[in-house]
This record gives structure tokens, sequence and C-alpha cells, in this order.
């Protein structure tokens, strides 16, 4: 009966579970486990503020995509500047390629925990079956591997109710938010921020609500108009708002995990991907760094292909050429050499050895200030009638983007002030 109801939820979701699963990428497990680290529960605020924006920044990309059957970067090609076309794909691969090599390095690490052996080893093998998937396996098998691969996540979950927490502090610093006005502090809620609403969902989304009405026979390729009705919408709606809850329930449940394990056991910093296990102690005892790496290596295999292709997307859209994971290499060559290039970047930047977990902390700083100025892009876009016609934004996400995009400026604008005036 179970397994029946869990078969029939998967029916019900695609992209938009996809993508707030991936979103809790080894980058987003790392800057929430910091997180909850360093600060206990002082940080579970942001989660519980998060979701909202999270949820409608998320529904208007993909009813962008739905509605217009073009992806993020074709849509600024066609309507808007090419300067906002550059800038856009620029932060996008910025971000992304940084993201790929963070993630990359904590995959072979945690490779290098489960089976020993040499660390760059297991990061060609991570890179190169990543690029193979995207290429060899069919866009339906695809998209069930990232749903199932998804569900790794739920240790965290479980993790966190066997944890035992101060609940009067839990509850309170939940809803109540904790703020300082300093540079460490900022830096970790903007890395929050960042990890929570990232660049490449938005670009990704919103190339696979097309790419799902390609594959259910309702569209015959990108950039093709479709026929759109509520009823889609709202399939998309809750398909985003499941996804979205999904990210933000793990992502809170890492938090409050480190916060009653590590925090409040005296460790406040997080320096290897060894002690970033010890926060599944409770769950899985001395089997803690295997559930630690699995997790890792099965998620990290969901995400960086999202971020990769998130990216190929985007290039392929604005030098106007074939894209899809719905084709075979044959028909969009191109954009499965950026999917590789991209990923090859990110295997180069671990030569530089740059420390993993603050590599994974920082992709997710640059991820918030990238957010910035894309949530303002996505915001216009899906409020432009020659974009989404009829289905424009409803009012409650257009005021909780708008109130997301106002707090976020605020606080990079701070901490960017804040970083130059320390080196000044």
């Amino acid at each position: 009966m179970i397994l029946k109801k869990v078969r029939n939820f998967f029916k019900r979701i695609g992209p938009g579970f996809i993508t707030g699963a991936a979103d809790d990428d080894p980058s987003g497990i790392a800057t929430y486990s910091i997180a909850g680290a360093k600060y206990g529960y002082k940080l579970n605020w942001t989660m519980v503020f998060l979701w909202p924006a999270m949820m409608s920044i998320q529904e208007m990309c993909g009813r962008v995509g739905m509605v217009s059957g073009k992806g993020l970067a074709t849509i600024i090609k066609k309507y808007y500047s090419k300067r906002m076309l550059v800038l856009a794909t620029s932060l996008l691969a910025i971000a992304n390629i940084i993201n790929i090599g963070a993630d990359l390095g904590i995959m072979a690490a945690s490779m290098q925990m489960l089976f020993d052996f040499n660390y760059f080893y297991w990061l060609a093998i991570a890179a190169i079956f990543i690029v193979w998937m995207q290429i060899a396996v069919p866009y339906r098998k695809y998209v069930k591997y990232l749903q199932w691969q998804s569900m790794i996540l739920v240790v965290y979950l479980i993790t966190a109710f066997l944890v035992k927490h101060d609940f009067n502090n839990l509850v309170w610093d939940s809803f109540v938010p904790q703020v300082e006005i300093n540079l460490e502090y900022l830096m970790v809620v903007i890395g929050l921020v960042g990890t929570t609403i990232s660049p490449y969902l938005f670009f990704w989304q919103s190339a696979e609500e097309v790419e799902e009405e390609i594959a259910e026979g309702k569209l015959k390729d990108f950039n093709y108009h479709p026929k759109v009705v509520k009823k889609d919408i709202k399939k998309m709606e809750f398909d985003t708002k499941a996804g979205m809850l999904f990210s933000n329930l793990i992502a809170l449940a890492i938090m409050l995990t480190t916060a009653g394990t590590l925090h409040a056991n005296g460790i406040f910093s997080i320096d290897t991907p060894q002690q970033a296990a010890q926060a599944l102690r409770p769950l899985a005892g001395n089997f803690a760094y295997i559930l630690f790496a699995v997790g890792i290596i099965g998620i990290g295999w969901q995400s960086i292909p999202v971020l990769a292709g998130s990216l190929a997307y985007a290039i392929s859209e604005a030098f106007g050429l074939k894209e899809g994971l719905s084709k075979k290499f044959s028909q969009a060559k191109v954009f499965y050499i950026i999917i590789a290039v991209a990923t090859g970047i990110g295997f180069l930047i671990n030569l530089l050895g740059i420390n993993v977990m603050d590599a994974l902390y920082y992709a997710a700083i640059i991820n918030g200030v990238a957010s910035v100025p894309l949530i303002a892009i996505i915001i216009k876009i899906a409020d432009d009638e020659r974009v989404v016609g009829k289905f424009k934004s409803k009012k409650k996400h257009k005021w909780a983007a708008l109130i997301t995009l106002f707090f976020m400026t605020i606080g990079v604008g701070i901490m960017l002030w804040q970083i130059v005036a320390n080196k000044l």
C-alpha cells in the first residue's frame, strides 16, 4: 500500500521535484552542515523564510518554460538586450563551474573514504561517469534515475529525529531571526541563500519543463509554442511546491543534525568530510562515514548533471544551437560538449589543491551573489505578456520574490562592503 502511494506520488512529480532535490547538492550539504555546527539553531529561521521565496522563484521559472516552450536564455535573447543575456550566462557559467568543481572534489574525497586509493583517480572516475550518463542514458530513464536518487537525502530527516534537541531554543530560533551584522555571519547567511536559491536551478527547471512537454508529445522541440491549460499550470505548481518543500526540509534537517551533534559537543567548524560525517553517528554509529560518503556520491551524481546541464541549456540557447537531454549526441553535439567541458573545468579546479569543505562553502556564497541580478531578470520575464501571455505569475509569488530580492541585495551589498573594508 505504501509502495503504491510512493509510486503514485512519483507519477505526479517531475522537473520541480528533481530541481528541489538537486538543490541539496554536496555544496548545499556542506554549507548547511557548517551553519549548524557554527551557529547551532540560530540560523534555522533562514530555511523557514526561504521556502516561500524559493518556491515562488522556481514556480516562475517553471511557468516561463512551460508556457513559452523556451529556456530562459532564449527568452532573454529574443525579448531583451544582449547585455542582459551576457550578464545572465556569464554569472551562471562562473557559479556553475566553481560549484561543479567543489561537488566533484567532495565526491572524490567520499570515494576515497570508502575505498581508499588515490583521490585524483576517483575524481577522474566521477567526472567521466557523470558525462557518460548524460550522453548514453535515454532521457526518460535518466529522469527516473534522478527522482529515485534524491531519496538518499532522507537519511538526514531520520537522523534529525534521532538526535536530542533543546526544543525551546529550536522552536524560538526557527521563527525569530537571530541577526548579527558581522562579516562571518553574513557570509554564512549569503551561503545559505545561495545554495538554496541557486542560479542553476532557474535555468534547469525552465528547460526541463520544455523537455517534459517534448517527452509527453505535447511539443515537437524547443522554441515551438505549446498549448497550455490551467490544469498543466496546477500540476507544475504542485510539483514545484513538493520539490521545494522537500529541499528545505532536508536543508533544515541537516542544520538540526549538525547543531544537535557537532555544535552541542563543542565542534564549531568543519574542515574535512570526516568531520561532517560525524553528524550521522546517531543513525549510523561507526558506519557514519559510509552513510555520509554514499549519500554525497549519490546526490553528487544527481546534482552535477543539473549544474552542467543548466549551463549547456543556457549557452546553447544563447547561440541558437540544438539542445536537450532528450536528443542523442549526434543531434545536439555542442550541447553535450558543453556539459563535458564544464565538468572537465570543474575537474581541473581540484588540481589547485583547495580545501574541499572550503570550496563547497565558497561556491555557495558565489551562488548567493550571482542570484541577485538573475532573480531580478526572472521577476521581469515572468510578468511579461510577450513571454507568458495570460499566465502571469500570481501576485503572492511576485511579492515573495521581490521581498527576497530586496533583502538579498542588502545582504550581499553589506557583505561585499565589509570584505572591501577589511582588506583596506
